[in-house]
C-alpha cells in the first residue's frame, strides 16, 4: 500500500475531529475529536516516517501518544468535576465554573 494513502486517512480523520470540535457542544464529544485529531497527526508522522525511511516521524509520534495520555487524565478529571457540579457535560456550563 502506499504510504500516501496513509495520508489521506490521516487528512480524513483530522478534518472529521475538526469538524467534530467546532459542531458539537458536549464535552465528551470534543475530548474524542481532539483524540481523533491527535491520532490523525500521528498516522501522518509514521507515514512521512516511512515515506523517508527513519525513524524520526515514528518517535515523534510515541512522544504525541505520552502527551494524549497525559491529556486523557486532565480531561477527564476537569469533565468529572464539571459533570458533578453542573449534572452536565455541556461545554457552555463551563464558563460558569469560575470562582
Amino acid at each position: 500500500m502506499n504510504p500516501v494513502n496513509y495520508l489521506y486517512l490521516a487528512a480524513l480523520l483530522f478534518t472529521i475531529g475538526a469538524t467534530g470540535v467546532l459542531i458539537r457542544r458536549n464535552a465528551i464529544v470534543l475530548f474524542m475529536c481532539v483524540e481523533l485529531m491527535l491520532n490523525a497527526c500521528n498516522l501522518a508522522f509514521v507515514a512521512f516516517s516511512r515515506m523517508h525511511g527513519n525513524l524520526d516521524g515514528q518517535i515523534i509520534a510515541f512522544f504525541t501518544m505520552v502527551v494524549a495520555a497525559a491529556e486523557v487524565v486532565v480531561g477527564l478529571a476537569i469533565i468529572v468535576s464539571l459533570f458533578r457540579s453542573r449534572h452536565s457535560a455541556s461545554v457552555d456550563d463551563a464558563s460558569l465554573m469560575k470562582l
